[in-house]
């Protein structure tokens, strides 16, 4: 019952915890050795100034604004105690609004799990112990020691950039990539973006608090134009702090601003908890 709790969380979060590696690894992921193109920002400096508006215009060119959507996602999850039985869900959102999930395990073809999310609160509902559970926002929090928002939760699942900051203190470009770098007041914040069309490919996370190590690395690939959205059906998350978690998340099927509903019918007959 725990794993799947877990699945659900993940699966609507598509994150969980974060590292505190200090600046050296933002150096050494730009690569310290090769130079060559390396800004480092002063904020105090005009040239600097417009190379921020500029990188974060790029950053932004492919921010996804929606009103729904819809997707089926078959989630594989690993920790370590090894591979988990894998899962299938389907995730509605109406943007700023609701974000419901439905959870199927695979090997069962039922569904185990439905979480309702709203900008205050949770509803966990577990169809096998016909059980649910009324939670607030910070019932996310407390578990994923992340403080983030109903908004940060609707971006991670849609595929746009989270915690941005304009406090970037390094810039690299490449033939094939930009890379840039954020110090943010509870990340620290490594990005890659694509040379050619700014898609966003890699998001690196770390822990501004000192003494903790958690880190995540969240990967973005398969990228699909069906509708006029340049979006990512290919996402791998990997978290660790005392333990690691791997995820990898295959959007199978996925549609934007058609009209969907979010009914959430709790049963008479099920316990709360």
């Amino acid at each position: 019952m725990r794993y799947f709790i877990n699945v659900v969380i993940l699966v609507t979060i598509v994150f969980t915890t974060f590292s505190c590696k200090t600046v050296k690894q933002i150096n050494k992921a730009i690569s310290p050795k090769d130079t060559t193109g390396v800004v480092i920002i002063d904020q105090r400096n005009t040239d600097s100034i417009l190379m921020i508006k500029q990188t974060i215009e790029n950053l932004s060119h492919n921010y996804i604004d929606f009103k729904t959507f819809n997707a089926k996602i078959k989630v594989d999850y690993q920790d370590n105690k090894g591979k988990q039985p894998d899962v299938t869900a389907i995730v509605r959102i109406i943007k700023d609004s609701a974000i419901w999930v439905s959870i199927t395990a695979s090997f069962l073809s039922v569904e185990i799990y439905r979480v309702l999310i709203t900008k205050d609160s949770v509803i966990l509902m577990n169809k096998q112990e016909k059980e649910v559970q009324y939670r607030s926002l910070d019932y996310l929090q407390e578990v994923t020691e992340i403080a983030f928002d109903y908004y940060t939760l609707q971006d991670l699942l849609i595929g746009n950039p989270v915690f941005i900051d304009s406090n970037i203190v390094y810039y690299k470009k490449t033939e094939d990539q930009v890379l840039f770098s954020m110090a943010g007041k509870i990340f620290k914040h490594l990005i890659t973006l694509s040379a050619n069309n700014y898609f966003l490919t890699h998001s690196k996370l770390d822990d501004v608090e000192v003494g903790r190590s958690r880190t995540a690395d969240l990967t973005y690939a398969d990228y699909e134009n069906k509708t006029g959205v340049n979006f990512s059906t290919y996402r791998e998350i990997t978290v660790s702090e005392k333990n690691r978690l791997d995820i990898r998340l295959n959007f199978k099927q996925y549609e934007f601003n058609k009209e969907l509903s979010v009914s959430f019918n709790i049963p008479k007959n099920y316990t709360v908890r």
